[in-house]
């Protein structure tokens, strides 16, 4: 017998959450209706995941290892899938994972309960400059997406119309249908699509959605950027997606910020980076010069015999840190600045310092 963590790819101390992404991630791969299909892997994988998603069965296969079978606690792989009883052979369609995959793979939930489909998620864009990247910034942005029917608050009926008991669903809101899938004749419980899940119709349709209880139309949304976020980050604003059927969530708005380059400021990590060429005498002997920071000009010290290649660090004149107290520092990388001519006098005071180290 195969050993159940090996076959999902999981450690022995793997928790209830990664075994279920870990099966969720195989059934997808290995199910016989796609094109990576395999029905003797989607079998083990099913085994396994009865068994380990279970706390008393993972106990028991824990404590007995490859005698588990033997001792009668199986009863998984050996029977196949024609016939199979999934409400008495240890399947959880309630909340196991097992029900979401399924969701995927035929459209619809499995169980006790229909689900109206919740609404799509939306992506756009957003450019913002180096400065606000530090500082952060609010952006307003329009969106045509379908939105709750104003008319009929999302009802579907007609503001006044009588409501009626839906008579495809008997007012419950979902229906039972069955269809076919690798196991056979499989009963599936999904939203009713008279009455769109609600479990009632009403006797005139909404004339602005024509009872679907959703319209296409333009939003504002005002979204806040942070101080501190990076280049390529998303923003997650629950809610602000597509409206969903009737008694579903809407989906939720995804914000790609992307930071314009700065001249000469340039990020790393929460640190801001620049680079001063100095001259020979300001290496040599010291000097007092003027630094460019986000926050405006500073006075640097470069001390006496500085080296190229040395940096030297301004402190808090960084890029704030996401969601936290503080922020990075200044770094000033010092180079040397070599002139391409020289006046005579210049050439003599670097010739008697030959020899000088």
């Amino acid at each position: 017998m195969a050993d159940y963590y090996s076959t999902l790819g999981v450690g022995r101390g793997a928790s209830e959450d990664e075994i279920k992404k870990a099966f969720r991630k195989l059934a997808h791969q290995y199910h016989p209706d796609k094109g990576t299909g395999d029905e003797k892997k989607f079998k083990e994988i099913n085994e396994a995941y009865q068994v380990l998603s279970n706390k008393e069965k993972r106990a028991r296969y824990d404590q007995t290892g490859q005698d588990y079978h033997s001792q009668g606690q199986g009863g998984g792989a050996g029977q196949g899938f024609g016939g199979f009883d999934f409400n008495g052979a240890g399947f959880d369609f309630n909340g196991s994972g097992f029900e979401d995959v399924f969701s995927d793979l035929f459209g619809g939930r499995m169980g006790g309960r229909g689900r109206a489909r919740a609404g799509a998620d939306i992506q756009v864009d957003v450019e913002i400059s180096f400065e606000e990247m530090v500082r952060g910034a609010k952006r307003e942005v329009r969106l045509r997406k379908l939105s709750e029917c104003e008319t009929c608050q999302g009802t579907g009926g007609k503001p006044g119309s009588k409501e009626n008991t839906c008579s495809q669903c008997q007012g419950a809101g979902r229906v039972r249908r069955a269809v076919q899938s690798i196991f056979g004749m499989m009963e599936q419980v999904v939203a009713c699509d008279r009455c769109q899940g609600r479990g009632k119709t009403y006797a005139e349709p909404c004339g602005t959605c024509h009872g679907t209880g959703r319209t296409q139309r333009e939003e504002s949304v005002s979204i806040d950027i942070p101080a501190g976020i990076s280049d390529g980050q998303t923003l997650s604003l629950s809610g602000h997606g597509a409206a969903g059927e009737p008694g579903s969530r809407s989906g939720d708005l995804y914000v790609n910020v992307h930071v314009r380059p700065h001249e000469t400021l340039v990020r790393k990590g929460d640190d801001i980076v620049t680079e001063y060429k100095m001259s020979f005498a300001e290496a040599a002997l010291g000097a007092k010069v003027s630094i460019e920071t986000i926050e405006g000009e500073v006075i640097m010290k470069i001390p006496a015999g500085t080296q190229p290649g040395e940096v030297f660090r301004i402190k808090g004149k960084g890029v704030p840190h996401l969601q936290r107290y503080g922020r990075g520092d200044h770094l000033v990388s010092v180079s040397l600045s070599v002139p391409k001519k020289l006046s005579s006098e210049a050439k003599h005071a670097i010739e008697s310092l030959k020899g000088v180290k």
